[in-house]
């Protein structure tokens, strides 16, 4: 997308498949910045394991902090690469004891830096018990090969990385040893091990080996649940759901992909499949694997594969799709409760069209949330979103891709609940000054509080009003 090039930032997941040693890897890299966490949490439905990039200097930040603790609750294993080597680090110990701590998982250390910053001489590999050698000029433009050193050979440990490193690097790896965790392959699959790796990944250093150990260490494809069954990667029916829409991904066309999740059997390009939302037959539509930007039109797919295919407008994050005479429905994907509000209004009346649909294609995708105040039309619209700077991509993309101005008013509103009540009229609510009643785009009920205290008050004053902090429709 443009706006992430112009702002050096990862705003929406992008999908890459490529095949490493007889391996074939569907990578699914999501933004790193807190605002656009809700597409990462998303992603991390579709996904069987997950790496976890720790910046060296930083620790665990926010973002990562909320995101894996949802990888911690579904068992999903977890990875982590403590990035940034070569820059001033956080002692090692420390790092380990905060992701301890913060996810209530162990650690392991597959490598162990020798020193930092400027004085980052490289990784001691504790398999291996031989050491990669760091060079800031390598820029991963050739194979890194270890040089055999044991932990107890002063002499050649002296000459690689100096007397001072050799004797912090042998006491921790000593320490190591004694201390940590014992590695095992079991816990790590089961989401109660990380594996942890040291490395630069701007100099291309630490990558090949992570890969490696990655690929030896994960699963193949997991099962997933359905309607309270479980579905097998290896069962021969075809299905799968769909996690993540993106319009306008290429320019010349204009087109809307909705990226699938295969869960189960084999997807071929000439067959027709069913939608279980919709509950319609029909042929997927120029079915594409992904590569960053770059597309290429498939003929088949299993399980595991990420596919993206022509959406028409039919499809929502969490729809199942699968082989026709199936009943089978995958969890919904629920969505996080915005925080900030605004009200959004079209400069120019005469692209009326274009604004509507801009704010229906960008709502579906998942990176907003649009609602209406009762009995008014689109021309104005209340925008709900996670972190603000999504406020500025829906400018952004208004504009860029649907030619459209709008003009943004902050709202002071902070909290959303969704009414429960099927036989209430909300026009009978006692309602405070700092409370809204507004509608989303199902016609659902729902009002929007400015803070707590605003909430328990109209409790309080409408004793049979009930809310909920999602919709029913999540599920």
């Amino acid at each position: 997308m443009d706006i992430e090039k112009q702002r050096g930032i990862s705003i929406t997941s992008s999908v890459l498949q490529f095949e490493y040693d007889g391996y074939c890897i569907n990578l699914l890299d999501t933004p790193g910045h807190q605002d656009f966490s809700e597409d990462t949490y998303r992603t991390l439905m579709a996904a069987d394991s997950a790496v976890m990039v720790i910046d060296a200097a930083k620790g665990i930040e926010p973002q990562t902090r909320k995101l894996f603790k949802v990888c911690a609750m579904r068992n999903i294993p977890i990875f982590t690469f403590i990035n940034k080597m070569d820059r001033e680090a956080k002692d090692p110990f420390e790092l380990l004891g905060e992701l301890e701590n913060e996810f209530g998982i162990g650690t392991y250390p597959m490598n162990w830096p020798i020193g930092c910053g400027q004085r980052f001489k490289g990784v001691f590999d504790r398999d291996k018990r031989q050491i990669l050698s760091f060079d800031d000029a390598h820029r991963g433009r050739e194979l890194i090969h270890g040089i055999k050193c044991d932990i107890t050979d002063t002499e050649k440990l002296d000459g690689l990385i100096g007397e001072s490193l050799r004797t912090e690097l042998v006491e921790q790896v000593e320490l190591l040893d004694v201390a940590s965790f014992e590695f095992d392959l079991d816990a790590v699959r089961a989401g109660k091990l990380s594996p942890v790796f040291f490395g630069s990944a701007l100099n291309n250093f630490g990558i090949e080996p992570f890969l490696e150990h990655f690929l030896k260490m994960t699963t193949s494809p997991l099962p997933r649940m359905a309607d309270g069954v479980e579905i097998s990667p290896f069962d021969e029916s075809f299905t799968a759901f769909v996690f993540k829409i993106q319009a306008n991904m290429n320019k010349a066309h204009r087109d809307r992909i909705a990226f699938m999740r295969i869960c189960s059997g084999k997807f071929e390009r000439t067959r027709d499949y069913y939608h279980v939302q919709g509950n319609k037959s029909f042929r997927l539509s120029q079915p594409q694997q992904m590569m960053a930007s770059e597309r290429e039109v498939i003929d088949e797919a299993y399980a595991g594969d990420i596919i993206g295919v022509f959406d028409p407008g039919i499809f929502s994050i969490g729809d199942t799709v699968c082989e026709k005479g199936m009943k089978v429905k995958f969890k919904g994907i629920p969505t996080f409760a915005p925080e900030h509000f605004a009200m959004v209004e079209q400069v120019d009346s005469m692209k009326r069209k274009q604004f509507e649909k801009g704010m229906n294609q960008i709502a579906q995708e998942g990176a907003i949330q649009i609602f209406f105040e009762p009995n008014s039309g689109l021309e104005r619209v209340i925008v709900g979103v996670v972190g603000v700077l999504q406020f500025e991509v829906l400018e952004h993309r208004l504009k860029s891709e649907y030619g459209c101005d709008l003009r943004r008013t902050n709202l002071n509103y902070q909290q959303i609940r969704w009414i429960e009540n099927e036989d209430l009229d909300p026009k009978t609510l006692k309602l405070s000054h700092d409370t809204k009643w507004v509608q989303d785009f199902r016609g659902k009920d729902l009002l929007i509080f400015t803070s707590e205290w605003a909430i328990r008050w109209v409790m309080e004053d409408n004793p049979s009003l009930r809310l909920a902090e999602f919709s029913r429709n999540d599920d």
